[in-house]
């Protein structure tokens, strides 16, 4: 259905903390939450639509919400945006739609937020695939790496719209001709809608030391050729949890769903189908 909107509109959910949660909703069965990464016009919908109608497909509940301060969702002028602000609107989410046994599925800032809630609710959470998950290295990290250090100059330089777009995103594809026209088209518009806060320095610790609380099942995804977010913490993730599984995933930047769709798709029904 068209609308008036960059992404197709979905659906709300008003939660107890005064967020409103934009997401969509296809497929019944466990539910499987779908965490968008950071950076300028990022939504549910632009980051994982060539994957939930699988997961729906195979059985599953998949629900996409737009990350508070981003897409559709409510964009509080806050200071700063920091990771008990994003599990909070995800809480919200949860509990407005009375969900249990979740699966949640994050990528880069959305795996940080994934990793965060696991920690800060467990019983809620039966399984968690991460993809290249923020949260494993400290601040001055992940500030040095390629990606990250372009996204800041960008910004700086005032460049704005499609052009920036392209700018920030190019870096973040190991094929930068995967970055189609249709991706900048539905982020551009909502980043011009973001606040400051999005676009600064995001509040997130290192919980590297808290891993090994996780007593979920971990699938993990990293590209080697990640510039935005160091490949060694794959390391992280299976020197610390109990129970993960990373695949290190060659010719891939920091988007594994969008660059290597089909292997993804397949692994993590699997995953959840069979273990």
């Amino acid at each position: 259905m068209p609308t008036s909107h960059p992404i197709p509109e979905g659906h709300y959910a008003d939660t107890a903390t005064g967020l409103r949660i934009h997401y969509h909703d296809m497929g019944a069965g466990q539910p499987v939450i779908f965490l968008h990464g950071a950076g300028g016009g990022a939504s549910g919908y632009s980051n994982f639509k060539g994957n939930y109608p699988e997961f729906a497909a195979a059985g599953f509940r998949a629900i996409v919400p737009d990350l508070a301060g981003y897409g559709l969702s409510s964009k509080p002028d806050l200071e700063f945006y920091d990771l008990d602000f994003f599990i909070s609107g995800i809480k919200g989410l949860v509990d407005t739609l009375g969900l249990k046994n979740l699966v949640l599925l994050g990528n880069s800032l959305g795996g940080a937020v994934a990793l965060g809630y696991a920690l800060a609710y467990p019983d809620e959470v039966d399984r968690l695939i991460l993809m290249a998950p923020g949260g494993v290295e400290d601040l001055d990290t992940y500030l040095a790496m390629p990606g990250i250090a372009n996204m800041f100059e960008i910004y700086r330089s005032g460049l704005t719209g499609a052009d920036a777009m392209r700018a920030v995103m190019t870096k973040q594809l190991y094929d930068p001709s995967l970055l189609t026209d249709e991706i900048i088209n539905e982020r551009a518009p909502i980043a011009a809608l973001q606040t400051q806060a999005a676009r600064s320095i995001l509040k997130v610790p290192n919980m590297t030391a808290r891993l090994g609380e996780l007593r979920a099942p971990v699938l993990g995804f990293w590209g080697v050729n990640d510039l935005f977010n160091p490949a060694s913490g794959a390391t992280r993730l299976t020197d610390h949890c109990p129970q993960a599984r990373v695949m290190l995933v060659n010719r891939c930047g920091h988007w594994v769903q969008v660059e290597h769709r089909e292997m993804f798709n397949r692994t993590c029904i699997d995953f959840l189908q069979h273990g």
